[in-house]
C-alpha cells in the first residue's frame, strides 16, 4: 500500500484432513490479486485478468484531505475487465477522529454494494511511528473507523497491516479478530505468525510488486469464496 508523497514501509491456508489422521495436509485453493494507488494510474487490467488475477484493492482516499485522481477511471478498467474490486483508504489517525476518515472514505469511494463484485473497504494501516498515537489510542481510533463503517454498509472493513505494525500500535490487540477480515503484509515465501487473535488471513500480500503494478495479493480460498466475500 502506498501513502500520498511520503515512501512508508510497512495463508496458503493448510488445513487438516478429515477422515484419516495419517493423510497429509492439503493445500487450501486460493486466488490471485493486487492492490494499486495513484503510483500506478494506467494499469492494464484487461491483460491482468487473463493472466489469471481475478480481485484488486484500488486507494481511494487517505486522511480527510486526498481523494486518488486515479480512482474512478481504474475502479471503472477494474469493472469492466470483469475483477472483483474494492476501495482502500490510507489512515492518518493522528490528523482526525477514526470516524470522520470513515465517513470520508464512505463518501468518496469506499462504500459496499450487494452485487458480489465490490469487496468491503480496507482500511490501510502502516502511518510510521504510529502516528503518534498510544497503543490504546490507536485501538479506540480503529475501533471508531470500524464502527462506523460498519454502521453505514453492514460490512466490517478488511484491516491491512504488517504483524510488527500492529504489535507495535495497537499492543497486539485482539479486539476486531472475531469481525474484521485480515489482510497481512509479509513479503516472505510464507505468511509467518499472525498477530491479533486471528487464526488466519483473508488476504495475504506476498510481495510488494506485481508484473501489473501495484503489490502482490493472494485470497485464502477459492473464487466462490472470493464471491462470498464480495456478497456479505
Amino acid at each position: 500500500m502506498k501513502a500520498t508523497a511520503i515512501s512508508l514501509l510497512p495463508i496458503a491456508w493448510l488445513s487438516t484432513a478429515l477422515a484419516l489422521p495419517s493423510q497429509d495436509l492439503i493445500k487450501r485453493s486460493t486466488v490471485k490479486g493486487f492492490d494499486i494507488s495513484d503510483y500506478q494510474p494506467n494499469v492494464d487490467f484487461t491483460s491482468a485478468y487473463a493472466a489469471g488475477l481475478r480481485f484488486v484493492l484500488i486507494k481511494a482516499t487517505e486522511s480527510t484531505d486526498y481523494i486518488s485522481p486515479s480512482f474512478s477511471n481504474q475502479y471503472t478498467g477494474a469493472t469492466n475487465a470483469g475483477f472483483i474490486r474494492g476501495g482502500y483508504h490510507f489512515a492518518r489517525p493522528g490528523s482526525s477522529s477514526g470516524s470522520a476518515q470513515a465517513d470520508y472514505f464512505l463518501k468518496n469511494g469506499g462504500g459496499w454494494s450487494n452485487d458480489s463484485r465490490t469487496l468491503p473497504g480496507m482500511l490501510d494501516l502502516e502511518v510510521s511511528d504510529c502516528d503518534g498515537l498510544s497503543t490504546s489510542d490507536m485501538v479506540d481510533w480503529i475501533r471508531s473507523f470500524v464502527d462506523t463503517y460498519h454502521s453505514s454498509t453492514g460490512r466490517y472493513p478488511i484491516l491491512y497491516f504488517s504483524p510488527s505494525w500492529w504489535t507495535e500500535c495497537t499492543g497486539d490487540s485482539e479486539v476486531f479478530s472475531e469481525e474484521c477480515p485480515l489482510d497481512v503484509a509479509s513479503w516472505n515465501s510464507e505468511v509467518g505468525s499472525i498477530p491479533g487473535g486471528w487464526s488466519t488471513q483473508t488476504i495475504w500480500q506476498y510481495a510488494d510488486s506485481n508484473t501489473y503494478g501495484g503489490d502482490s495479493d493472494e485470497f485464502n480460498g477459492d473464487e466462490a469464496s472470493l464471491t462470498k466475500l464480495a456478497s456479505g
